[in-house]
C-alpha cells in the first residue's frame, strides 16, 4: 500500500489545529487513518487548553484505539477517545461550554476483509471503488441548515451546535459518536481513499473546480500537496474580490490523507 499525508496551517503564525495520522498494527495486516479538523472558537471557551492540544489528544487516542482494539466499532472507538480526552481536562476546564475544544472527524480502518469508515461533521472521505468510481462519504447536516439559522455564533451555539436538529462535533460528550455517519465495504471493493478537512475540500465546495471524483483524481495525479497548493492559489486570487463566498477566513488549515490499499 501507499500513503501520503499533507497538513498545512492556514496562517504560518498560527498553530495548525488539524490532526492527521496513518497507522499500521504490529501484525502488518490492515491499518487505519485519522483526520481531525479543530474548530477555531470566536471567543473564550471555558477551557485552559488550545484547540491544537485537544486535537492532538483526541487524535492520539483515536489512533491508538483503532489499531489496538479491532473488536470495537469505530463509533465505540470515537466514544472512548472522546471520554479519555475529556477526562484529561475535566477538573480544570468547563466542558459544558458550547465552545469547549472540539473537532470534526474522519476515521477509517481496513483489514484483510473490510474497510470501515466514520465521518462526523464537515470533513470529507472519498472512497475509490474497484471499478474507478468515487463514493463521497459526507456528514452534511451543517450544509443543509438554512443560512438564516447560521446568522451569528451566538445563535449557532444556542440552537444548533451539538443539538438535535443541528449538527455534531467531537467535543466532550462521548454519546455524540452515535451521530456519526458510518459504514463498511468489502476490502476488495475499495482500492483507494482520501480524507480531507474542509480547508482542502474548498477545491470542490467553495471554488467549484470539480466534483469529488475529479478531486480524488487530482490527488492521485498531483499528490496531496498538489491539491493543497491549488486551493492556496485560488484563495490568494480571491483574497480581495471574495467572488466565492462561504468562507470566513482567507486561508484555513488544510489536510489531505491519501491511501492506496
Amino acid at each position: 500500500m501507499r500513503t501520503e499525508v499533507v497538513s498545512e496551517p492556514g496562517r504560518r503564525e498560527r498553530p495548525n489545529e488539524d490532526f492527521a495520522a496513518v497507522a499500521l498494527p504490529a501484525s502488518g495486516r490492515g491499518g487505519c487513518l485519522v483526520v481531525l479538523d479543530g474548530v477555531t472558537p470566536p471567543r473564550e471557551t471555558g477551557c485552559l487548553h488550545s484547540v491544537s492540544w485537544f486535537t492532538a489528544r483526541l487524535g492520539g487516542a483515536l489512533t491508538e484505539l483503532t489499531v489496538s482494539c479491532p473488536d470495537l466499532t469505530l463509533a465505540e472507538i470515537l466514544s472512548k477517545a472522546i471520554a479519555r480526552t475529556a477526562g484529561a481536562h475535566a477538573i480544570t476546564c468547563d466542558l459544558s461550554h458550547p465552545r469547549t475544544p472540539q473537532a470534526t472527524a474522519v476515521l477509517v480502518r481496513w483489514s484483510a476483509d473490510a474497510v470501515d469508515h466514520l465521518v462526523l461533521s464537515d470533513s470529507a472521505l472519498l472512497l475509490e471503488t474497484a471499478d474507478g468510481s468515487v463514493l463521497p462519504v459526507l456528514d452534511d447536516r451543517l450544509a443543509r441548515l438554512p443560512r438564516t439559522l447560521l446568522a451569528t455564533d451566538e445563535l449557532i451555539d444556542a440552537t444548533l451546535r451539538n443539538k438535535e436538529g443541528g449538527f455534531f462535533t467531537a467535543a466532550a460528550d462521548p454519546s455524540v459518536a452515535d451521530r456519526a455517519v458510518t459504514g463498511s465495504a468489502p476490502r476488495e471493493r475499495v482500492r483507494a481513499l482520501a480524507a480531507l478537512t474542509d480547508g482542502a475540500a474548498r477545491w470542490v465546495e467553495t471554488f467549484g473546480e470539480g466534483d469529488w471524483a475529479q478531486c480524488l483524481g487530482l490527488v492521485r495525479k498531483e499528490g496531496a500537496r498538489g491539491l493543497v497548493d491549488r486551493v492556496r492559489a485560488m484563495e490568494e486570487a480571491d483574497r480581495e474580490t471574495r467572488t466565492h463566498l462561504g468562507r470566513s477566513k482567507t486561508h484555513d488549515d488544510a489536510t489531505v490523507v491519501f491511501a492506496e490499499l
